[in-house]
């Protein structure tokens, strides 16, 4: 009798273990699809959450709105938070990791968060919760989560729903590691003789190779740049295939500040939204104003006060840019004083 409940006892901790059980996984494997372009991962209809490391390429701020909001009423999550955390080495591809304040908006939701508690998720994922250390663009982390497969590609995120179980964690590994090198790519690794999406379920080429990575496509041209501007879309063109990209809503994004000189260069991250073998995109969040390449050059340590010149320390160097520009201001802003600057 001694050994049969020993027994019981031992089959119901491992039942307890194996419901728990957290899978860890690379970016490639979390973002396997099928035939078809639905995610296939294991992980995906279950209770278990995985763990996947990587660099962390953007600022949530310059990718979507999470302003609080939880009177939200129309279709969708209200305030959003995302960012995007890319694979090293042979786990080429990378993982959104997603969450929304108004739940209840969405298919399947599970409540809303009120601004108070709202505020306080986005301070929990914004910092390590070991340290204190707030993440920034170009620091190594470890995520453990949910899946859910959204628009094409798998997230990590909460399935909608504000119940502490389903959160997700995110921890610092090593801070300032830098964000990795743009893959250069060209339109014709991503789209076919028909100006259509290269697609393959092996994810060994075209689209979904890349997904969720930060590439670089050179000389290209807007085919109407009209509707440049905080969250557009934009489409670009080689002469011969077009792609579309989405800007984000950094601060150097605004409806006057396109002064690219065509043919220019395009760095961002290689997105998929809506499709499950299209709708492919790259999503550029902010803009430095360089007039050659559309990007953000630069991704300042912005949790070190008095990090200014963004190579990721406070020193003299800081204090000389400092000088250098003291009283210089923004010509429209008002800044510079008098009613036309």
């Amino acid at each position: 009798m001694k050994r049969l409940i020993v027994g019981k006892t031992f089959f119901v901790v491992l039942l307890l273990v194996l419901s728990s059980f957290v899978y860890g996984d690379t970016h490639r494997e979390v973002q396997s699809v099928d035939e078809y372009g639905d995610g296939n991962h294991p992980a995906l209809l279950t209770s278990d959450k995985v763990t996947v490391e990587g660099i962390i390429l953007n600022r949530p701020d310059f990718m979507l709105d999470a302003e609080p909001n939880q009177y939200f009423t129309g279709d969708g999550a209200g305030a959003m938070w995302q960012i995007y955390i890319q694979g090293e080495g042979d786990d080429h591809a990378g993982t959104a990791v997603w969450m929304g304040q108004c739940y209840s908006n969405l298919p399947f939701g599970d409540g809303t968060y009120s601004d108070p508690d709202w505020l306080n998720e986005l301070y929990r994922l914004s910092h390590d919760p070991s340290t204190g250390y707030e993440f920034a663009p170009g620091d190594r982390v470890r995520v453990t989560g949910l899946l859910k497969f959204y628009g094409g590609k798998t997230n990590i995120n909460e399935r909608h729903s504000t119940d502490p179980d389903r959160d997700f964690t995110i921890e610092l590994i090593e801070a300032g590691v830098g964000r990795p090198q743009p893959e250069v790519i060209t339109l014709d690794d991503v789209k076919d003789g028909s100006d259509n999406f290269i697609f393959d379920p092996n994810r060994e080429f075209g689209c979904e190779y890349y997904q969720g990575c930060l590439v670089k496509i050179n000389d290209v041209n807007f085919v109407d740049a009209n509707s440049w501007g905080p969250d557009a879309a934009l489409t670009i063109t080689d002469g011969q295939k077009t792609f579309p990209v989405k800007l984000g809503i950094g601060w150097g994004i605004r409806p006057d500040s396109n002064n690219l000189v065509e043919p220019f260069d395009v760095v961002g991250i290689f997105d998929q939204e809506g499709g499950l073998k299209d709708n492919y995109r790259i999503w550029v969040l902010n803009y430095d104003g360089n007039g050659r390449v559309l990007t953000d050059r630069g991704y300042a340590r912005y949790n070190l006060p008095g990090e200014i010149n963004k190579d990721g320390k406070v020193d003299m160097f800081d204090f000389a840019w400092l000088a250098d520009n003291w009283l210089d201001c923004v010509v429209g802003t008002g800044a510079c004083g008098g009613s036309n600057d």
